[in-house]
C-alpha cells in the first residue's frame, strides 16, 4: 500500500506543486487552507519514506496510548503510526482530514492495509474536530496547513502526556515553520525540541 501510494504521489505531486505556486503568484502571498487543499485533492502529499520510517520508530519506542495527526491525506503517514500500534498490540490513533474524498480514501488505504480498526477518522477542520478528545495524548504528529501547526498544538498541549512526543513535518521554505520553531524552542516551551535533516526538516519536541 504504502508503494502504491508513492507511485500515486509521483503522478499527481509535482502538478499539485505547480498549480500551487501558480496561484500563489496570482494572489501575492503564500496559499493554506481550504483553497491550497482543493488544488491537492488528487495528490497524497505524503511523508517521505525516512519520516515514515521515523513515526514508526518513534510509535515503537514510546509505546503511546494514544496518537492524535493533524492531517491525514490519503494516509501515508497513517499507515506508518497505525501500523507500529498494530506491532505493539496496543494504542489507538485519532486523525483528521479537511477534504472528505482524501479522508476516504486514506480510510480505504487503512483498510487494504489492514489496519483501520487501529485509526478514528475525524473529516474537517482540525481545529474543530480535535476539540472533543477525551484523554491524554502521548503522541502528536503535525503534517497539515502549515499555517495551524502553532495553533493546533496550544489547542492540545494541555492534554499531552508529561512525556509526550510531537513532531512536526516541515515545508521548504514555508514562513510559518519558523513561528512553529520559536513556539517550541522558547526557554518557557516546556519542550526539548530538536530538528533532524530529514527531507524538508522534521522537528521533534519531547514534553519534559
Amino acid at each position: 500500500m504504502l508503494e502504491r501510494l508513492r507511485v500515486l504521489g509521483d503522478e499527481h505531486n509535482a502538478d499539485y506543486g505547480a498549480r500551487v505556486r501558480a496561484r500563489e503568484v496570482e494572489l501575492g502571498e503564500r496559499l493554506y487552507g481550504i483553497e491550497r487543499a482543493r488544488i491537492g485533492a488528487r495528490a497524497p502529499q505524503a511523508v517521505a519514506p525516512a519520516v515514515g520510517r521515523i513515526l514508526y520508530g518513534l510509535v515503537i519506542t514510546a509505546r503511546p496510548g494514544l496518537v492524535v495527526e493533524f492531517g491525514a491525506s490519503f494516509g501515508t503517514s497513517t499507515i506508518y503510526l497505525a501500523a507500529a500500534l498494530a506491532d505493539l498490540g496496543s494504542g489507538r490513533l485519532i486523525t483528521t482530514e479537511l477534504i472528505s474524498a482524501k479522508a476516504q480514501a486514506a480510510v480505504e488505504n487503512l483498510r487494504a492495509a489492514g489496519l483501520e480498526s487501529r485509526v478514528e477518522m475525524r473529516v474537517g477542520d482540525a481545529v474543530q474536530t480535535l476539540q472533543s478528545i477525551e484523554g491524554t495524548i502521548d503522541m502528536l504528529f503535525l503534517d497539515g496547513s502549515n499555517d495551524l501547526y502553532v495553533e493546533v498544538l496550544a489547542m492540545l498541549e494541555g492534554q499531552l502526556s508529561s512525556d509526550a512526543v510531537v513532531t512536526a513535518d516541515l515545508s521548504q521554505g514555508d514562513p510559518h515553520h519558523k513561528r512553529y520553531r520559536e513556539y517550541v524552542t522558547r526557554k518557557d516551551s516546556g519542550f526539548l525540541s530538536v530538528e533532524l535533516p530529514v527531507d524538508a526538516g522534521l522537528v521533534l519536541s519531547v514534553r519534559r
